[in-house]
């Protein structure tokens, strides 16, 4: 059973506004970059590399992107730099593709995983709350039984604010007094959604990086007494990212992919920032699928990544 509906005008047009900014950063970079060039040589392609790199899309990812189309030009013998926007558009999307293993597109629940449990993980400030509550209304929307867990019992601001998610979508959040055991939170959750046959759980937690032993530690305890009442919980670990925090968003990536085992990864408020440019660095380089994107404040504008669709409206179509 999938949990969206087709990529329709509305999310599109969502799309099209949220990425507005990097479009435009990127687009006049690239144009002043070329500005004069007849066609794709060693300084056109400096310069790129140059613009990719200040758009966020990382250093190890830029290379590799240069060297394809340093290849396609070598084999096509002659590439005007009216054709770099089609190179750079194809040669993304083939990237995308090649290290992504999961189109979220395609994204199910399995029946004989119910009910599927997510836990999510990230610093605090990146969104990570409001990414549940946005989920949590999706799955809803699309007729499944949901419950949220407030396992960051170490915030009262962030147990409140799941509270207030819950109760703006309409759907129930299983809390403990400040200060709990978050595994316990987590236990009583998954519990509760059994009792009253929950399809999905979202289960959230703290988002302190300062030690990140404790930060493992943690994560690993509230998994493994998961376990004790659904032996594959959790099936997903989603990573919530803030985008314009461009690079520091990778090195986040790092410390969370060290600590646990995430296999799903939610970039959100790319809607305020040009560095839109992180989604296609942070896909290649951790090798784990973006499922969503975050393009504004609305309950409707995260979004399931589709990677055509997002270097299309990058790029143009």
């Amino acid at each position: 059973m999938g949990i969206f509906g087709f990529f329709n005008k509305e999310k599109k047009e969502t799309l099209d506004k949220g990425l507005s900014k990097t479009k435009e950063s990127v687009f006049s970079k690239i144009t002043h970059a070329v500005i004069g060039k007849s066609k794709v040589d060693d300084a056109v392609l400096d310069d790129l590399e140059e613009v990719l790199i200040m758009s966020d899309v990382g250093v190890e990812t830029t290379l590799k992107i240069i060297k394809r189309i340093e290849k396609r030009a070598a084999a096509d013998k002659y590439v005007t730099t009216n054709e770099l926007t089609t190179l750079l558009r194809e040669e993304i999307a083939a990237l995308l593709m090649e290290n992504n293993t999961q189109d979220a597109e395609s994204f199910t629940i399995s029946h004989d995983a119910v009910p599927y449990v997510i836990m999510v993980v990230g610093v605090n400030g990146v969104g990570k709350t409001t990414t549940i509550g946005k989920l949590a209304y999706q799955f809803k929307q699309n007729g499944f039984n949901v419950c949220l867990g407030a396992a960051d019992t170490f915030r009262a601001a962030a147990v409140e604010q799941l509270v207030i998610w819950g109760e703006r979508v309409g759907v129930p959040v299983v809390k403990q007094k400040m200060g709990a055991d978050p595994a316990s939170v987590a236990f009583d959750t998954l519990n509760s959604a059994k009792a009253n046959d929950a399809d999905v759980v979202i289960i959230d937690t703290a988002g302190r990086l300062h030690n990140k032993v404790n930060l493992m530690n943690e994560l690993t305890k509230i998994k493994n007494v998961m376990k004790k009442v659904i032996p594959d919980a959790p099936h997903e670990v989603l990573l919530v990212l803030d985008g314009s925090t461009g690079q520091n968003a990778f090195e986040q990536a790092k410390q969370f992919t060290a600590a646990t085992e995430v296999n799903a990864l939610a970039i959100t408020k790319l809607d305020g920032t040009a560095k839109g440019g992180v989604v296609i660095g942070i896909s290649d380089q951790f090798h784990i699928p973006v499922k969503y994107i975050g393009l504004g404040e609305g309950v409707e504008d995260l979004q399931v990544f589709r990677r055509a669709e997002f270097v299309n409206s990058l790029f143009g179509e």
